[in-house]
């Protein structure tokens, strides 16, 4: 499988990020809301297999967390094969050009903001009607889990979440960036399924996955407040997520490998 040098995965990212932040409004607004339905559908599955490995659970924890880990990245396969806007992933992908100024920085900020709202929506979206009114989780072990899930992402210190929040969009930008540098779709699965297979199984926190399972987990009968959602858990992530994306991949690689004669602007 043929694949790109580091610089070339640079240059190709610059000209996704022109592409990224001259959408419209409501396509990316659209494309936003698909990307939050791709992640959450890999949420859903990953709590239906993973959620229901109760037994492999009790007497080996870590392989459940892989279980559940290893069809997560459904999500973000939908996500970058398909095509759609996922705010995550643009914390990394509209650095480049940024930095060598072909875009403006309030376009960046602009594609983030609308991205978020999409993602937010379409993870409501298949929490409330693809995953409540089917009641796929209204019974053990599957209703455990998505409670337990909610409750324990909102019962964590905001630095703690804040730092799993960088790890976690680390690893995400990783994969896109592997991604990226695959020329073909079998490529770019294996690109995407180990890093983000990772950040799972070492329990990272991704704001946009959380925007699925604490809802979700709430409708069903979590002890949640959207208080404690929004604040105790979605801010710190989210945080992190954009230092995590931003610095430790879009910046870092863009120092590196980014041609200095395409970093004056047009």
């Amino acid at each position: 499988m043929p694949c790109k040098t580091p610089r070339d995965i640079v240059s190709a990212v610059d000209g996704i990020g022109c592409a990224k932040t001259g959408l419209d409004a409501g396509r990316l607004l659209l494309l936003g809301f698909l990307a939050g339905a791709y992640i959450a559908f890999g949420g859903l599955l990953a709590v239906i297999v993973g959620g229901g490995a109760v037994g492999v659970g009790s007497g080996n924890p870590g392989l459940q967390k892989f279980i559940f880990a290893a069809v997560f990245p459904v999500g973000l396969m939908l996500v970058v094969i398909a095509g759609a806007e996922l705010f995550t992933g643009n914390a990394a992908t509209c650095i480049p050009a940024a930095l060598s100024g072909r875009i403006t920085w309030r376009a960046v900020l602009r594609n983030w903001a609308l991205s978020y709202v999409g993602n937010f929506a379409g993870s409501l979206a298949v929490a409330y009607f693809l995953t409540f009114l089917t009641g796929l989780l209204l019974k053990d072990p599957w209703l455990s889990s998505i409670v337990g899930i909610a409750e324990g992402k909102v019962s964590q210190d905001f630095v703690v979440l804040l730092l799993k929040g960088i790890g976690c969009n680390w690893l995400v930008c990783l994969a896109v960036w592997l991604a990226v540098s695959a020329d073909d779709v079998a490529g770019k699965i294996l690109a995407i399924w180990f890093p983000i297979m990772a950040f799972v199984a070492i329990g990272f926190e991704h704001s946009v996955a959380n925007m699925y399972f604490i809802p979700a987990g709430m409708i069903y009968g979590a002890s949640v407040s959207w208080g404690q959602f929004l604040f105790n858990n979605l801010l710190p992530v989210t945080i992190g997520n954009v230092i995590g994306g931003t610095v430790f991949v879009g910046v870092v690689y863009w120092y590196l490998y980014a041609d200095r004669a395409r970093q004056a602007k047009p």
